[in-house]
């Protein structure tokens, strides 16, 4: 959720041009990451779990490319970009742990 208020307070300030493109890939692609997790989490299946959380993680991915796009072009804070791009990175890591753990539970 953290990740998803950081983009929304990062894009405020792209250009008005961008609202219709990469304000909303961003926007998505963030909103994307916390909803998969909680929709695999309530579907109470590890299966289920993990290929949301797969979902997830190609999001955040998808995130971070953006992000560098963004960056590339000027658009928003450098350092609002760069304390974003960080948590991305944490949570990708977050969720190559508990992908991890469910794979090593399952056998």
């Amino acid at each position: 959720m953290e990740l998803t208020v950081s983009i929304y307070r990062l894009t405020q300030s792209f250009p008005r041009e961008e609202a219709f493109g990469l304000i909303a890939q961003l926007r998505r692609s963030a909103v994307s990451v916390p909803s998969n997790i909680a929709e695999g989490h309530g579907r109470m299946s590890p299966r289920e779990f993990r290929h949301f959380l797969l979902i997830a993680r190609g999001s955040n991915c998808e995130l971070q490319t953006q992000l560098e796009l963004g960056s590339l072009l000027g658009f928003g804070d450098a350092q609002l970009h760069q304390a974003t791009l960080d948590l991305s990175r944490e949570i990708e890591n977050m969720l190559c742990s508990l992908l991890s753990n469910l794979k090593a539970r399952a056998g």
